[in-house]
């Protein structure tokens, strides 16, 4: 007997963390015949997609096909897709993101049956065969008549945090302290070469060593050079927390360019303090996918952010790290503020105060975000030089679980990352400048709108921005999920040594820390999911009844 199992997302967090591990299961349990069983991922629009999710979703070798968002809603209304794909008698629609109402219009034009995976709402419960719930409060909330359609599978990202879904691509993971080799890649099941991510822990068995930074010693960094041969990421066998001489704190200053222009120099000076009293103490910014590090360093530029010179925050230069072959990247440097020399990386030449003020006027420029790799299909590293010596390294990594679950503690802005960080249970600082009032225009829905408005944005900015903060409202998600503080939200007018004080508090107290962790946790489901929602995909499967649209 053939079958289709057509999978409904949509984000990048969504087909890196949900779908990934999910079609991993799939093949798992029902095989990887695809005469038999045949896996199609259909994407629709996200306000957070980057445009990259079909090509990181063509890199799962368990997927057979996949199909953009661009082409949702034709699919959706007249169930056509844009190659014209075949469809078998027989199948399953499992909804990994998007709108739960889409697997009840798409399952019931197929006359397959559907499968959702809930993460906090249960939805038209009448007219879908199955719910994998990540916690038995969703239970608690469905109609009594309905309950016995949800079952409890856990927590989809808590696979993550925890590395199973990855152990034949990655290798062991926590107690054996080792990353492995990545598996294959690509739409074929190739991207390139295997690659190694590194070593975690003490010395380990078998395979070569890569360094994440592949640090060299740089000029006005001559005070660093003790530590370039140790181990990045490194932690003690059986241990939750980096207990070794080097500590890794994750730098997460946002996206976009109203948070980057203080997030930036924020974390930067942030950074240096901390780093005058823990020398051993490492920084990264997972530099998100819509962001190339060019645009990225001009906020780390005194130049043309007014804010380092006004605030007197951290500034930077950036450096590029050689990732391929000798003088493969030797052209590579940050054009000057009164140079009209481009950057061969960056295919986004707009200066920050054009930047700046373009988003004062309501606009928020288009990021573009290259891909440039080297020869072994390994992201381009490279790093933040502050004159003081030290260093942020930058990491294209995406997504970045695997480094930021590394970290001891990570400071990050208001916004996706908050929720990132809890599931995968990395202790956090949420800060929340408010030295620029006008430049928060990053809320959703009306307020944001609003605030970006041309002439008027300004003020609008500034009002919306005060009434939220008189609201006390929590920002964090974690928090939010669990109507709590559980990780310390920091708002008001910052000052880069207050919040390093917060953080030094935090790392001389590492129990704080493991407190934090094991609190974000519990706000979290089950790790597991994905085996989970794999066999009520195949007990689905196997049901001989067809999907059920009304009350029996």
């Amino acid at each position: 007997m053939t079958n289709d199992i057509l999978i409904l997302s949509n984000g990048p967090g969504e087909v890196t963390t949900w779908v990934r591990p999910v079609v991993k299961a799939l093949r798992q349990q029902l095989g990887c015949d695809r005469a038999v069983f045949r896996i199609s991922v259909i994407l629709s629009p996200c306000p957070n997609a980057t445009g990259k999710e079909a090509q990181i979703v063509q890199s799962y070798p368990e997927v057979d096909r996949v199909q953009g968002a661009e082409h949702f809603f034709p699919f959706l209304l007249w169930g056509k897709t844009a190659g014209n794909w075949d469809w078998r008698d027989r199948g399953v629609v499992v909804f990994l993101g998007g709108d739960q109402f889409f697997p009840v219009v798409i399952g019931s034009r197929f006359k397959y049956r559907t499968v959702v995976y809930a993460e906090w709402d249960a939805r038209w419960h009448r007219w879908i065969d199955r719910f994998g719930v990540m916690k038995p409060d969703i239970i608690a909330k469905a109609p009594k008549n309905y309950r016995h359609k949800l079952t409890v599978v856990g927590d989809l990202m808590a696979d993550v945090a925890r590395g199973s879904w990855e152990a034949e691509e990655l290798g062991e993971l926590g107690e054996q302290g080792k990353l492995g080799k990545q598996g294959k890649l690509g739409k074929q099941g190739k991207l390139g070469k295997q690659r190694e991510l590194g070593k975690l822990g003490e010395q380990r068995k078998q395979g070569k060593q890569r360094e994440l930074t592949q640090n060299p010693v740089l000029e006005g960094s001559e005070g660093e050079e003790k530590d370039q041969n140790q181990v990045p990421f490194e932690r003690s066998e059986g241990s939750t927390l980096n207990t070794s001489p080097i500590e890794w704190i994750g730098l997460l200053p946002g996206s976009k360019p109203a948070k980057l222009i203080q997030g930036v120099p924020l974390g930067l000076a942030i950074a240096e303090h901390i780093h005058k009293v823990r020398p051993q103490t490492r920084f990264l910014i997972p530099v998100a996918p819509t962001l190339d590090l060019p645009t990225l360093a001009r906020f780390a530029d005194p130049y043309e952010n007014p804010l380092i010179q006004k605030l007197g925050w951290g500034a930077a230069r950036l450096v590029m790290l050689d990732g391929g072959d000798e003088g493969e990247f030797s052209n590579i440097r940050v054009t000057d503020n009164d140079s009209s020399e481009t950057h061969p990386y960056s295919q986004n030449q707009v200066s920050l105060s054009e930047v700046s003020t373009l988003f004062r006027a309501g606009f928020e420029p288009k990021l573009s975000s290259p891909t440039k790799q080297n020869s072994l299909n390994l992201p381009l590293h490279s790093r933040l030089q502050m004159a003081s010596g030290v260093t942020v390294e930058l990491t294209t990594e995406f997504p970045a679980h695997e480094i930021l679950s590394q970290c001891c503690l990570c400071l990050t802005t208001v916004g996706a990352n908050t929720a990132e960080l809890g599931s995968l249970g990395v202790p956090m600082i949420v800060l929340l400048p408010t030295q620029q009032l006008d430049a928060m225009r990053a809320w959703d829905g009306l307020p944001g709108l609003l605030a970006r408005l041309p002439g008027v944005g300004t003020s609008f900015a500034k009002l919306i921005n005060w009434l939220i903060l008189q609201q006390k409202r929590l920002f964090a998600w974690p928090n939010i999920w669990a109507k709590a503080e559980i990780v310390p939200e920091v708002v008001g007018q910052l000052k880069p040594q207050d919040v390093a004080q917060l953080v030094l508090e935090y790392l001389e107290h590492p129990q704080k820390l493991e407190d934090m962790r094991s609190r974000l946790r519990a706000v979290r489901g089950e790790s597991g999911a994905a085996q989970k929602l794999a066999q009520l995909v195949q007990e689905e499967l196997t049901n001989p009844q067809p999907p059920m649209t009304n009350d029996k």
